[in-house]
């Protein structure tokens, strides 16, 4: 009989920050759950010390021991330490290997467990926990051969009828995109579970282009999941709330929703599930009702850093950039949660919106503070940011900056910002160095581009790069791109040759073609064009009020009052009324917005008084020029 020994160890974690010295007895049970602490605390020290004892005291070929430390190595990311223990047994059994192929696939690394899978397959069967686990790395690698070899090898085993293994076979099936084949797998179980019906919910909601015919379906699914006895629970609905905007009905299909999670007590209000919680907030703020977002979000006991997240993103969304600015700070003072780099990245772009250089730098340093400067995303929309608050200056010193990997993003990012500063020779050199570097543009790219050329008059250059895209690309020509062209060559005065292009477009144009020739006109006194531009644009958009607004104050330049008047009584009969311009300025760190003839301000009527005065003084200023003259 081995004699009953102890061993002692330190654990220090930085969860609990403490430390204690504590004695086991070297028992393979007490090592059991020993090595469970270390993969539940992620503990790679402790994993090591228990490595130790396991050798020291002769336990180096016991399975479950070293099944369990194969785990714990693999949940402290090293696959490596995994390996070699997984090395030392000479008897394998299923469950060692089913560890270290699990362990790869914590870390990500689907290639390697794939091929252990095949090495597997040389002395042993694989049981229901290989043949789910490979089917999620098929799905993960959208591999549809090794997908369909998985399917087939459980079908010869024995294992399709399993619910877990099938269910994995249809979310393998979802991820590769064959959908139909996901469904025919579902119809042929045997016996279904609610984990089922959610892999084929998910599935489908996550192919995000799906017809509307298609969500109607899905929605028919979701009632036929009820109809079978099966309730669905809180990833139900969470993996339906995003096809649930848009149109009216999906809008009515997310208030049922809602409604049901009341009614089955799933809300968030007593066990506060965040992710439904997320998915409410941006399905009621992709939706425009960004006002129930925020009264979903009042009422969640719970909030992590993805609920507030998605508010604030929820508030950029719906044009409302100071309210995603002040959330932000509630963020870290009310509830003292740590922006990440999702939060950041959602709310950069409100200060944008605000032209808030201050807000914007803000965020910058405690990006910076974070060590997230490396991350191209947030890069990308601190470059955007900048060039929106006429920081462009900085926005190319991000640019340049060589501690990121700059992506396809990042170069359109930068094009668009030169093009917003009038910079076109320097997005036009931008445009060919990321040709040079072997990124492939995208229409964002070419919109960047040829915008920033039609703002700084390079019509041969714009011309070369958009024949380019129809040739070299082989790229069908889009709305934008060609009301690029026609802004780019009726802005340079070439009326005649810009409505040419127009009428030769392969698509139908849209307003924002018509647009662009009717700024040109405008611009060069051309009254042809004008009139037939504007003659179209009402004929698209005759619900839009700033075509009639424009149309007044042209002809208003021109004293025909006569076409004045007529315009405003179409307008009136038509129950149109343009949306008041607004401006903002900020002092001392609050900003303060103004709308045409706007009186809430509690300083409105001092603000006027001032305005008089400035309108008389110009007005003297007029007054002795004429003298002058």
């Amino acid at each position: 009989m081995v004699p009953l020994r102890t061993f002692t160890f330190t654990l220090t974690t930085s969860r609990f920050h403490s430390s204690a010295t504590v004695s086991f007895p070297h028992t393979p049970l007490i090592l059991l759950d020993l090595l469970q602490l270390c993969i539940h605390l992620r503990a790679y020290k402790l994993t090591q010390q228990s490595h130790t004892q396991i050798l020291a005291n002769g336990f180096a070929q016991n399975t479950f021991l070293t099944t369990r430390l194969v785990s714990a190595y693999a949940t402290c990311g090293e696959s490596t330490m995994s390996r070699l223990v997984f090395d030392s047994i000479e008897t394998k059994n299923v469950y060692l290997w089913n560890s270290l192929i699990n362990g790869y696939v914590k870390n990500h690394d689907f290639r390697q467990s794939l091929a252990l899978f095949r090495e597997m397959g040389l002395t042993l069967l694989p049981d229901d926990y290989t043949l789910a686990t490979i089917s999620k790395v098929s799905g993960e690698l959208e591999d549809m051969v090794s997908g369909r070899l998985i399917h087939g090898k459980s079908i010869r085993i024995g294992f399709v009828s399993d619910v877990v293994v099938a269910n994995s076979v249809i979310s393998m099936y979802c991820r590769c995109g064959e959908f139909g084949d996901a469904m025919k797998v579902f119809d042929e179980m045997p016996q279904r579970n609610v984990g089922s019906f959610n892999v084929i919910i998910s599935g489908c909601a996550a192919l995000g282009n799906c017809s509307s015919t298609s969500r109607d379906d899905l929605w028919n699914f979701f009632a036929r999941m009820r109809s079978e006895g099966f309730k669905a629970d809180a990833f139900t609905v969470a993996s339906l709330l995003p096809v649930c905007c848009g149109e009216t009905r999906k809008w009515d299909y997310g208030r049922e929703l809602h409604c049901y999670l009341v009614k089955n007590g799933l809300d968030f209000k007593m066990g506060s599930d965040v992710h439904v919680g997320s998915s409410l907030i941006d399905m009621y703020s992709r939706g425009k009702k960004v006002v129930l977002g925020r009264r979903v979000f009042d009422q969640m006991k719970n909030r992590n850093v993805y609920v507030w997240t998605a508010m604030i993103n929820g508030y950029v969304q719906n044009g409302a950039p100071e309210d995603a600015l002040v959330l932000l700070h509630e963020m870290q003072m009310k509830d003292e949660i740590r922006p990440n780099k999702v939060s950041l990245v959602s709310v950069l772009p409100a200060c944008g919106l605000l032209a808030g250089l201050t807000g914007g730098k803000q965020i910058h340093g405690f990006s910076i503070r974070m060590e997230l400067n490396d991350d191209s995303s947030l890069c990308n929309a601190l470059i955007d940011m900048y060039s929106k608050c006429g920081g462009l200056v900085y926005a190319r010193r991000i640019f340049n900056g060589g501690s990121y990997l700059k992506d396809a993003i990042t170069w359109s990012t930068m094009i668009s910002a030169y093009g917003l500063h009038g910079r076109g020779e320097e997005a036009v050199d931008t445009y060919y160095k990321m040709l040079q570097q072997g990124f492939k543009p995208d229409m964002i790219t070419w919109v960047g581009v040829l915008s920033a050329c039609s703002k700084s008059g390079l019509v041969d250059e714009g011309i070369s790069i958009y024949r380019s895209v129809m040739t070299k690309y082989e790229m069908k020509p889009t709305v934008e791109i060609c009301a690029c062209v026609a802004d780019m060559l009726g802005r340079s005065g070439q009326l005649n040759q810009a409505l040419e292009f127009i009428e030769e477009m392969p698509i139908d144009p849209g307003p924002s073609v018509w647009g662009s020739l009717l700024t040109a006109s405008v611009m060069h006194g051309n009254s042809r064009t004008r009139d037939l531009a504007y003659k179209r644009l009402l004929e698209l958009e005759p619900e839009n009020p700033s075509n009639y607004i424009s149309l007044s104050n042209t002809y208003a330049s021109y004293r025909r009052w006569d076409v004045v008047s007529e315009v405003r009584t179409m307008m009136k009969e038509r129950g149109l009324r343009k949306v008041p311009g607004c401006s903002w300025i900020t002092i001392s760190g609050k900003t303060h917005s103004f709308s045409v003839a706007d009186k809430a301000h509690p300083s409105s009527s001092l603000i006027y008084e001032m305005l008089d005065d400035l309108v008389s003084t110009m007005a003297d200023g007029c007054a002795d020029m004429d003298i002058l003259t």
